[in-house]
């Protein structure tokens, strides 16, 4: 069973939080250079799907990423640039990210699951110069390049393709000792698209600083990262903020292990990497945490010394709540932030009550507030978009914040309200605050929906189903209706060897009738055999409503 929680030392530990920013700041030095000098130190432990491992230290990491960065500014690469990342987890791409760093230039991750559209429309609005891949990008970006005028160069790691530039062979021929450029911390670092609801994505235009906005809410939520022998591992893309800014960096910044696996996620897979590399601290989606909770090898796991576990992009709920503490004997740390705003509201269970289904209180540095349309705060408990102030409680400027959307003012304006000075900086997530403090949430601004004139959140519903032994997950929209507007549906996926069938939607739709308020229940239920995802592990509702919408479009015109 878990630990029994400490003292509530919230209000202690969030009044005496200081920042301290220097002036002059790169992650490459803090996550790289100042561990080079023990040889042994370990940095990655690398696996791929094929079974095979290695093993690299923070000194052959600097090292590669030195000869990388003489590379690129033979290349052509100058302070400010941008330079594409498009690799999965690997140690080169921890080295890719420490030679741009160095250089002044700004870090460009994209996901290998990208297709070619979205690499061409990110490719050409950043106005990347040079691309570095590997086999599972090289073919998608030999296909855009064209359509990209500014790329001028591709480095691929272990793939032969024409008009690009083998890792091996262009590393060899460079000098192992490089200056790096002098930044300072609010100098941009790295350029993350958001995949956004409506609209092209956004560019989020990321400072050095940043990094050390994250490292409260890192090391809160996994227990008080790093103890002796912490070794760090998540399944979650280094090409997004989750991976990079929530596992990849942290951990390079205090000098410990991360394992990095080239594959798909499986739950047996995950227990098998906990067991070989005696993984301490993880981030896991609710979606991964669903499929272990359901899986026969995480019934009764051992050999694990897992100490902390980080979850967020979704609400965890209290059905995968419970399960961690009484299978794994771990209370889940749950974490809200977004790319333009990390890891700025979470949990830290042996610090102060992590309670099951809240979002949990703004971590240490960061002043969070939920505010109205007019940007005022509200009283506790009412519904309103969750907001992070400029400024932490000691009118010290946070060093969260993203700098602005890349080429796009109007949308970097809109993301900011209240005044004097536009201070609050929206999430479009709806939440209310209790009188502890922690916060509770809504869903998504563009989530929420009326139904038969109630006012509906999905998180709630969606939870309540996948307490269903039958329910390994689920999601709820509204199903346009011309007598209500609205009513609920939910998407379901079935747990193995579970059939749909009108038994079971009745058995469903009685199980959340009897749990929530009348009005919550789905009234139809929709068997599918998985819900559409992003690369990032959240549920794109936004899909299953526009089906939903077109399903009714087309109902319409046919009668």
């Amino acid at each position: 069973m878990t630990k029994t929680a400490r003292a509530d030392q919230y209000a202690t530990l969030y009044r005496q939080f200081r920042w301290h920013v220097p002036r002059e700041f790169n992650i490459a030095t803090v996550c790289g250079q100042r561990w080079a000098a023990e040889s042994s130190r370990v940095a990655i432990h690398h696996e791929d799907d094929s079974g095979r491992r290695s093993t690299h230290t923070y000194a052959a990491l600097v090292s590669d990423a030195q000869r990388l960065s003489h590379a690129l500014r033979a290349l052509g690469v100058e302070r400010g640039d941008r330079v594409a990342i498009v690799l999965p987890q690997r140690p080169e791409t921890a080295i890719a990210h420490l030679a741009i760093y160095q250089l002044g230039a700004i870090a460009m991750p994209l996901s290998v699951l990208f297709g070619p559209d979205a690499l061409e429309y990110r490719l050409q609005n950043s106005e990347a110069i040079v691309a570095i891949c590997d086999d599972g990008g090289a073919q998608a970006i030999a296909g855009v390049r064209a359509n990209c005028p500014a790329l001028k160069h591709v480095i691929t790691v272990g793939a032969d393709v024409d008009g690009a530039q083998d890792w091996s062979r262009l590393l060899s021929k460079q000098p192992d000792r490089f200056e790096p450029v002098s930044t300072l911390a609010e100098d941009p670092a790295v350029l993350i698209y958001t995949s956004g609801t409506t609209g092209p994505p956004k560019g989020a235009l990321i400072p050095h600083a940043a990094l050390i906005g994250n490292l409260p809410g890192f090391v809160a939520s996994q227990n008080w990262f790093p103890r002796a022998g912490d070794v760090f591992w998540s399944p979650a893309d280094w090409a997004w903020t989750g991976g990079l800014m929530d596992a990849l960096l942290p951990t390079l910044y205090f000098g410990f292990p991360i394992v990095s696996y080239r594959g798909r996620f499986s739950a047996d897979k995950a227990l098998e990497l906990m067991q070989r590399y005696w993984i301490t601290n993880s981030f896991l989606f609710p979606t991964a945490l669903k499929l272990m909770m359901r899986s026969s090898a995480w019934s009764a796991p051992s050999g694990l010394k897992l100490r902390a576990i980080m979850s967020a992009g979704e609400s965890v709920g209290t059905a995968v709540f419970d399960w961690t503490r009484s299978a794994l004997g771990i209370t889940v740390n749950e974490m809200f932030g977004q790319t333009e705003v990390n890891y700025i509201v979470g949990n830290s269970h042996e610090r102060w009550p992590a309670r099951p289904g809240a979002m949990g209180r703004p971590y240490p540095g960061h002043r969070v507030a939920v505010i109205d349309d007019a940007g005022r705060e509200l009283p506790r408990g009412e519904v309103g978009d969750v907001a992070i102030h400029r400024r932490d409680i000691h009118g010290t400027r946070d060093p969260i914040f993203f700098l602005g959307y890349w080429r796009n003012e109007r949308a970097t304006l809109a993301k900011f309200t209240g005044t004097p000075d536009n201070s609050w900086c929206r999430t479009g997530d709806l939440a209310t605050m209790d009188a502890t403090g922690d916060l509770w949430y809504q869903g998504r601004a563009d989530d929420v929906f009326k139904a038969a004139g109630y006012r509906i959140g999905p998180g709630e519903i969606e939870n309540c189903l996948i307490k269903h032994p039958a329910v390994v997950n689920a999601a709820a929209v509204p199903k346009p209706d011309a007598e209500r507007g609205a009513v609920v549906k939910a998407f379901v996926v079935l747990a193995p060897g579970m059939r749909g069938n009108e038994a079971l939607v009745a058995e469903l739709q009685a199980h959340v009738r009897g749990k929530l308020a009348p009005y919550e229940y789905p009234k139809e239920i929709e068997f599918i055999g998985e819900l559409p995802m992003t690369t990032t592990g959240k549920v794109q509702r936004r899909v299953l409503r526009e089906l939903e919408a077109q399903r009714a479009k087309d109902a319409d015109q046919r009668g």
